[in-house]
This record gives C-alpha cells, sequence and structure tokens, in this order.
C-alpha cells in the first residue's frame, strides 16, 4: 500500500501568522495586481458534510456558491435518467460566481441570485453588505472549480474541503433534504447513493484544484484562527 503523503498525515491547514497554503501572507497580493479591499477564502466538501454550518459560525459575508446554479429550463443541461443532474458541474454558473465574488473583493456589497432547490430555479437577488468584512468566505460542491480564477485574479486567500466520513455525511445529507423536502425522497435515495459512491473522485478533483482538506471536527476554530493571524 503506498505511504501517505505529509498532508494526509496531518490534516488541516497548517497557516502560520497570516500565512496561506503556499506560504505567502494569507492577504498579500501579486505586485502586478489591482489591490482589493478583502479576498476569498473557499470551502467545498460533498454535500452534507456541514460547509454552510461552518460558514456562518465564521462572521463572514457568506457566499452560497449553490445559489448560482442554472435554472431547471436552461437548455443543454446534463440529465441522468430523464432528470437533470444537479450534481454535474455544468449545470453551475461559475463565470457568473467568480464576477459576483470579483465585485465584491472590491466594493461594498455581494450581489447574488437567491435559489430555490424545490422549485430548481432562481427567485430573486440578494445585496450582502461586506463593507470592513477582511474576507469573503465562499461555500459550496463547485467551490474548487472558481480556485483558478480567482487565485489568477489575486483574489484567493486559501481554499479548503471538509474532511469526514462519507457515511456520516450521506446520513447528514439524506437527513437534511428529506427535512427541507429538496426532492421526491426516491431521487434522493439515488442521488445519496450516487454521491456516496463518487465522493473519492471529488476528492481527488479538491486536491487537484489546490484545495487542502480540513477536518470537519474543529474546521471553525481552525478556520477563525486563519483569519485572526
Amino acid at each position: 500500500m503506498p505511504s501517505r503523503s505529509e498532508s494526509e498525515r496531518h490534516p488541516g491547514p497548517r497557516a502560520e501568522h497570516g500565512q496561506g497554503q503556499d506560504g505567502e501572507a494569507l492577504f498579500d497580493l501579486p505586485r502586478d495586481a489591482h489591490v482589493p479591499t478583502r479576498r476569498v477564502i473557499l470551502l467545498a466538501g460533498a454535500s452534507g458534510s456541514g460547509k454552510s454550518s461552518v460558514a456562518r459560525a465564521l462572521g463572514l459575508p457568506v457566499a452560497r456558491l449553490d445559489d448560482f446554479y442554472y435554472d431547471h429550463d436552461e437548455p443543454g443541461l446534463p440529465r441522468t435518467r430523464g432528470i437533470v443532474d444537479w450534481d454535474d458541474v455544468a449545470t453551475w454558473n461559475a463565470e457568473a460566481a467568480v464576477e459576483a465574488l470579483a465585485a465584491a473583493c472590491f466594493g461594498d456589497r455581494l450581489m447574488a441570485p437567491t435559489y430555490s432547490i424545490p422549485l430548481s430555479r432562481r427567485t430573486g437577488q440578494e445585496s450582502i453588505d461586506v463593507t470592513g468584512a477582511p474576507a469573503l468566505l465562499a461555500e459550496g460542491i463547485f467551490a474548487a472549480e472558481i480556485a483558478r480564477p480567482l487565485r489568477e485574479r489575486g483574489l484567493l486567500a486559501g481554499g479548503y474541503y471538509l474532511q469526514q466520513s462519507r457515511h456520516l455525511t450521506a446520513m447528514r445529507r439524506f437527513a437534511r433534504d428529506i427535512g427541507e423536502n429538496r426532492k421526491p425522497p426516491l431521487d434522493l435515495l439515488r442521488r445519496g447513493a450516487a454521491l456516496w459512491r463518487d465522493e473519492p473522485r471529488m476528492v481527488r478533483t479538491w486536491r487537484s484544484c489546490g484545495l487542502h482538506p480540513l477536518p470537519r471536527q474543529g474546521a471553525e476554530e481552525h478556520l477563525a484562527q486563519l483569519i485572526a493571524d
């Protein structure tokens, strides 16, 4: 069996004195970049892993990346068994998410759509005051997809994904989705089984995009310390 990497043996951010995952100061920027007021911390993880709970606990302005899904009647959306496959990144508007975050890094408000998962469509728009915030936290299952464009613009403060047992995640996901009446129960069971099988591949994708593992237990404390430093 191949030996585990150092990051796997000691998961979680190891930033010191405000340093990000590449060793640079967390809020330092490339020399030729326009200087934003704040930068973005990305938080990925499987559906049901606790991203929203962690985000709410930090006290930062939060961008819910799931609100950037396309409407169900958007032409060309990928389908599985005749229904839209919402776990395919092609159902999600990455460009709109990047532009909204970039505007909020330089301005005083985060403008984002509001999205109804039961209705599978946008229902309005939200304006979030980000005045005085040192960073934005953007959370969602597709967060890793925008790490590169944010990094290229000098807007990425750090990127992480929540790490916990996929069995526990699956149970929490099903309980949440049933409680919120997100989709019909049979659809939820099928989706849950597919996500459980697919999670190892998702982890490889997050790692390939430069995100670092963050144990779910204690995640709030790790990120709070990172921001404070």
